[in-house]
């Protein structure tokens, strides 16, 4: 058997813009001496071995920093589930209450930093392998992946915090006195990196060294594809949403599953997975279960097992009778009555099960959103098949075939399907609310049970109070102080 890859390790030999990555150093896209005993950036890109730990450094670090983040204060799909109408927090007055309450405040920024600093990695990782002369074995792979990641990075910074500067380039200089690009534009750039990677990036899965692998745990084509499928819906491109859709939904690598396979790490379902750097739970279990039993001791609750949020009656009240997700995908625990409270139930995402290793993933794509990708974008179309697609997921959760007729019938029952299929997962509620222009209203019914206040402003979070000061092109988000 091959020795195991030690990517950090290596780490050390990177460029600077690794050292940075690492560093967690404050200012986007800045400038860093590069450390003592590293080679120079010119000679990362002379061999696979090398620049294959480039790319695999912005991988690792997906589940330490960014959107991805294994802690629950760092997770978008907790931190995001809180902040629309997916959970209800259990932390009065922690960090639970800052995105359940509607309060992010300048100087937060979650996720600016942390995806800035690997774009900036990700972009001399393209400038490196495209000047290099020397005869790198998988270039196109860690060129395809690095497209890749680049528009997957800016798919977040864009739909987290509106129009943002597209950085394209390792030139600091000129990175730090970039204004804002519309929304428009970056996802032009986004389609763009992704049309590249799927020229680049073959149909199999491949590892840090090339090598094919049977864990979907790096890009293939397959990923880029899924990716521009759900870009194309955001942009209101319907022909080619379907089209990519359909080109994941055909191929024979993925197929629905069981609900209770959906989150293995063998599952067939998955497109891509993010895999830790070391042997550990999936975060998931970690953020709703940790062992929680079925019933609580009076003189405990969830927080007493570091559980700290719980799905909203928003959520639960929106699946139908005999839906099978509910039985699969929902937990609750009861905590026992005591001489002061009444007993008390608390419902929890399910999702992820097992309390073993590696025996689950955090899923990043998978077959059901493509099939609900295709269906909407028929959908709008009005084309046959959109009823289909949406049959094809909700027969999986033993549910029978939709009835709604029309076109507003239908695109309503997509979007309760959306709701119902992909809670607490990658920030989909948050975003689907606001490329649909429903957040306003679903948050206004929602806010007060929190009880806060929505105001509009808040579709979008803040910018770094430090960017801003050093940057003058750089403008803030409205309703956010400078």
């Amino acid at each position: 058997m091959r020795k195991k890859f030690n990517y950090r390790k290596y780490t050390a030999i990177l460029l600077v813009a690794v050292a940075a990555l690492m560093s967690g150093c404050e200012k986007y896209l800045d400038n860093t001496e590069l450390p003592a005993n590293t080679i120079d950036g010119s000679s990362v890109y002379e061999s696979d071995y090398t620049t294959s730990a480039v790319i695999t450094s912005v991988l690792i670090t997906m589940s330490e920093s960014g959107p991805f983040n294994v802690t629950a204060g760092g997770n978008f799909g907790f931190t995001s589930g809180l902040y629309t109408d997916e959970l209800k927090s259990l932390k009065v007055g922690e960090f639970p209450d800052m995105y359940y309450k509607n309060a992010i405040q300048s100087g937060e920024s979650p996720h600016w930093s942390a995806l800035y600093s690997k774009v900036f990695v990700i972009n001399a990782a393209i400038e490196g392998i495209e000047a290099s002369k020397a005869n790198l074995v998988n270039r196109n792979q860690w060129l395809g992946e690095a497209y890749f990641l680049r528009a997957f990075s800016y798919f977040y910074l864009t739909n987290i915090y509106g129009d943002v500067p597209l950085a394209l380039t390792t030139d600091f200089r000129k990175n730090n006195a970039l204004s804002r690009a519309p929304q428009s534009a970056v996802y032009q750039q986004i389609i763009s990196d992704l049309k590249q990677a799927q020229t680049l990036l073959s149909d199999d899965y491949h590892d840090g060294y090339g090598t094919a692998s049977n864990n979907r745990v790096r890009p293939n084509k397959a990923v880029a594809t899924a990716l521009l499928a759900r870009v194309y819906l955001y942009t209101k491109d319907w022909p080619n949403a379907e089209a990519q859709a359909t080109e994941v939904i055909s191929n024979a690598k993925y197929k629905l599953v069981p609900l209770e396979q959906v989150f293995l790490t063998s599952s067939a379902e998955t497109i891509v997975a993010l895999a830790p750097n070391s042997a550990q739970v999936a975060p998931g279990y970690n953020f709703y279960n940790k062992g929680m039993p079925a019933e609580i001791k009076s003189t405990q609750s969830p927080t007493s097992f570091s559980v700290y949020a719980e799905l909203s009656e928003w959520l639960l009240n929106k699946f139908e009778a005999n839906d099978a997700r509910y039985s699969s995908w929902v937990r609750s625990s009861n905590v026992l009555a005591s001489a002061t409270a009444p007993a008390r139930t608390y419902y929890f995402p399910n999702k992820y099960k097992s309390s073993a290793n590696n025996a689950e993933y955090d899923v990043l794509f998978r077959l059901a959103e493509q099939y609900l990708i295709r269906a909407e974008a028929r959908a709008m179309q009005n084309k046959d098949g959109a009823a289909a697609d949406l049959n094809a997921v909700r027969t999986r959760a033993s549910l029978g075939n939709t009835t709604a007729a029309g076109q507003q019938e239908l695109l309503a029952a997509i979007a309760k399907e959306r709701q119902v299929e992909l809670f607490t997962e990658a920030g989909h509620r948050f975003f689907d609310l606001k490329r649909t222009g429903t957040i306003d209203a679903v948050m206004n019914v929602v806010a007060p049970t929190k009880p806060t206040t929505w105001q509009s402003y808040m579709a979008v979070w803040p910018l770094p109070p430090s960017d801003l000061a050093q940057n003058p092109n750089l403008t803030p988000n409205p309703g956010y102080l400078r």
